[in-house]
């Protein structure tokens, strides 16, 4: 059964499809069969995998609306190792089509369920505001990864991604939590980077992912490669940070599996405390 990941952050330029698509690859090198969701109308994590967005016969949107099951539309092999459910400008209109259809929030949960054993991960890039695209990637979700910059205006958005996280645990996935915030374009020379940093430790404790991504010019170009920098430049300080964080990873969601039976399921959310005052 396969772990499904949402990563979510409704700032925009914050490193969330650099984080997905990254992410993805380097969980591919360590031998894990990932799928990678683009739900963002944008399709940069599309073709941030070496998939052209204009040429796609079938798209997450027709998946989500009901015209075509998930396994057509899956790009089994990409460029980067990890298969595909692609996404282009089509899916900007899903949000008036979805209003309109049956059980609306979990059309992804539901459209993902047929290939449930064919992944080990599916990562889900959802799009930068909580829409009802982000509502269907966390009904999707069993944990949400959010990719943050270390600056306050970060943290007002923090705030409200947390509230959202706990209103879908409530009302629509209860296997819904925080995993973890992972803190991107690090820069160690600014001293409001570590300050922020450091507030974020304090106040989330063991929620901090340990990986520091660093600004990092690779990881920026490897999109017009139509590569993930993970691929384009691998001794890049970027790329062995996110083959870090994979690591990190993989070993937080074995830790979490060998907690249960107890309520880990339902305990993310709630263990989330609220942001820090700024």
């Amino acid at each position: 059964m396969a772990q499904v990941l949402a990563i979510a952050n409704q700032k925009g330029g914050v490193g969330k499809t650099t984080t997905s698509v990254n992410l993805a690859c380097a969980l591919a090198r360590l031998d894990q069969r990932v799928l990678l969701v683009d739900l963002d109308p944008q399709g940069n994590a599309t073709m941030g995998s070496g998939v052209d967005k204009r040429t796609l016969a079938a798209t997450v949107y027709q998946v989500l609306i009901g015209e075509v099951p998930a396994r057509e539309a899956i790009v089994s092999q990409t460029a980067a190792g990890y298969a595909l459910l692609p996404a282009n400008r089509e899916l900007a209109g899903a949000e008036l089509d979805l209003v309109e259809l049956d059980s609306r929030e979990t059309r992804l949960r539901d459209a993902l369920a047929e290939v449930d054993t064919d992944f080990d991960l599916v990562i889900i890039d959802c799009p930068p505001s909580l829409s009802l695209l982000t509502l269907n990637g966390f009904c999707a979700a069993s944990g949400v990864i959010i990719p943050m910059q270390c600056e306050y205006y970060a943290l007002e958005g923090l705030s409200d991604l947390v509230n959202t996280v706990r209103k879908v645990h409530a009302n629509f996935n209860r296997q819904l939590g925080v995993l973890g915030l992972l803190r991107v374009m690090f820069d160690p020379r600014v001293a409001l980077s570590q300050q922020v940093s450091r507030q974020l430790e304090a106040h989330f404790g063991d929620k901090v992912f340990k990986t520091l991504v660093p600004r990092n010019v690779r990881l920026a170009e490897a999109p017009s490669h139509g590569l993930p920098g993970v691929l384009y430049d691998p001794q890049s300080k970027g790329a062995q940070a996110y083959l870090e964080f994979a690591r990190e990873l993989l070993a937080r969601l074995a830790s979490q599996s060998s907690a249960k039976p107890r309520a880990s399921a339902a305990a993310p959310a709630a263990a989330v405390p609220d942001t820090p005052e700024h």
